[in-house]
């Protein structure tokens, strides 16, 4: 295994202290990043995270320079985002100033390679990979990466004071007295502060445990300890002077931008014009023959036709009030831009795994509700020879829906996971909870939730052999559309693109039967 470093984020700082934030990952978008091992994409649910608080925050990848803690980590739509803590210590004081300072610019992880594969475009694709550490560089490799906002721990300056004077010199207002010259004393160079966007005084720890305290100390003499007392009433009485937080991660548990049925197919660009497009097929083969000594060699003509193809629309829409929009904190339209991306990448999966479901073979043989671990066998293995036959090609992925995924877990041998065993003998692949990739049977195996009606529990067709040649899924620009409604005084945000699913040749997906 390899252990690869990529700088892919951009940084912010929240507003408690010393805590830097910021997205360490993409997964599931396609960006390419270059690393020390070349050019890498990381697909969505790739990476295992583990336990955050021993990712270490390190300085330039530097295993000897640790200048923080991770604290918290979120898997979003479009990756992974980590919040840090750094340390009090002089290297963690100096790397909040050179953030400051835009002297360091993004975030790196250091991640360890379990599994991979190349991609077409020359860029190698990993599918599983464990997080090892996250470092703050100089500058990161995406281009979109930058800080957003610094903020650090607030420095209150000590109050002047004036100095102390042995005597007094009394002097006659009315009398002009002239000013002595005075050197002016020398000023030490201090360090850069560190600006903040916004401060916060330190708040009382209203905790039960710690009010119990201070009000055994309060009765017991302690004047400080009267005054904390006071402050914990004031928070009931008080209660709208005391603000409520309101963290910028939002909650989303309803949507992302995973298109398994799309990723286990081929992709291409969709024709610069027109609803619909041609793909030339050929349709029948010259012969060739055993002939005789003088005799006449077999003659049949070539014959082909059109596929047609038809492009489709995907789009939505959401309308709201200007006061809204004017008077929202910018994470409003950032959330709906992000969610109405991945209901297009839903919309567009489901479109392709209904078709892939339409056209597929059917396996001739019945099967149970779900497949026990022999019934898979036999059913990849008459696939495998399905697709083979119909199209000249082999069949390299296998694609289900949730339910069938977890039914492919609970497969045993005498109790031992067949699926998800770490170097096993005779290994059947490798399929966990944690990562919608795996391997079954040597097939690259992938699960959508983003299925039609008909296909979402153990229908027919809710398991597909696909050899990814035979369809392709073409698609243009995703692009947004807004507009002020004059009417209403509103605005009008709209997202859209067109996509058309080719289907070459319908054999190419096996599906399985059950009924």
């Amino acid at each position: 295994m390899q252990t690869l470093y990529i700088e892919a984020t951009s940084i912010e700082c929240n507003e408690d202290r010393r805590e830097i934030s910021g997205k360490i990952v993409p997964l599931g978008t396609g960006e390419v990043g270059n690393t020390n091992l070349g050019a890498y994409t990381f697909e969505t649910g790739s990476i295992e995270v583990g336990d955050v608080s021993k990712i270490k925050l390190l300085s330039q990848h530097d295993m000897k320079k640790p200048i923080g803690r991770m604290i918290a980590a979120e898997t979003r739509a479009d990756g992974i985002y980590a919040t840090f803590k750094l340390s009090r210590s002089q290297a963690g004081s100096d790397s909040l100033i050179m953030a400051s300072e835009g002297l360091v610019t993004g975030l790196s992880i250091g991640a360890e390679i379990i599994s991979s594969k190349p991609s077409r475009d020359g860029h190698t694709v990993v599918s599983a990979a464990k997080l090892k550490e996250v470092s703050l560089v100089t500058e990161p490799a995406f281009k979109s990466a930058q800080i957003l906002e610094i903020a650090a721990e607030e420095i209150i300056p000590a109050e002047e004071t004036k100095p102390n004077t042995e005597s007094e010199t009394v002097v006659d207002e009315t009398t002009p007295v002239e000013a002595t010259p005075v050197e002016a004393a020398a000023v030490e160079a201090a360090r850069p502060t560190i600006t903040a966007m916004a401060y916060s005084k330190p708040r009382f720890d209203f905790s039960a445990p710690k009010q119990l305290e201070m009000t055994i100390k309060a009765s017991l003499g302690s004047d400080e300890a009267r005054e904390y007392v006071r402050a914990a009433a004031d928070t009931t009485d008080n209660a709208g002077l005391i603000p409520t937080r309101q963290l910028t991660t939002v909650i989303n548990g309803l949507a992302n931008n995973t298109r398994s049925a799309i990723d286990a197919i081929s992709t291409g660009v969709l024709p610069d014009a027109g609803m619909s497009f041609e793909i030339p097929k050929i349709t029948t083969l010259p012969t060739v023959a055993e002939t005789a000594e003088a005799g006449t060699p077999s003659n049949t003509d070539q014959a082909s036709s059109y596929v047609t193809v038809t492009v489709k629309k995907y789009a939505g829409q959401q309308q709201f009030s200007v006061e809204l929009f004017d008077r929202s904190s910018p994470l409003f339209i950032t959330e709906l831009m992000n969610n109405m991306a991945a209901q297009y990448a839903a919309a567009t999966d489901k479109a392709v795994y209904s078709a892939l479901a339409s056209g597929a073979t059917a396996d001739s043989t019945t099967l149970t509700t779900y497949p026990t671990a022999s019934e898979l066998l036999g059913f990849v293995s008459r696939g495998a020879a399905s697709v083979y036959t119909n199209t000249q090609g082999f069949a390299k992925n296998i694609l289900m829906n949730t339910s069938q995924w977890a039914n492919l877990m609970t497969l045993n041998d005498s109790g031992r996971p067949i699926y998800a065993a770490a170097q096993p003998q005779n290994a059947g692949g490798v399929v966990g909870p944690t990562s919608i990739r795996g391997n079954v049977m040597g097939l690259d195996l992938y699960v959508s939730a983003n299925v039609a009606t008909a296909e979402n529990t153990d229908k027919d067709d809710s398991i597909l052999i696909i050899n990814p040649t035979s369809y392709t899924w073409y698609e243009s620009p995703t692009y947004q559309l807004r507009a002020d409604v004059i009417a209403s005084g509103e605005i009008l945000v709209a997202m859209y693109g067109y996509g058309a699913i080719a289907t070459k040749i319908g054999a190419g997906a096996f599906g399985i039967n059950k009924t």
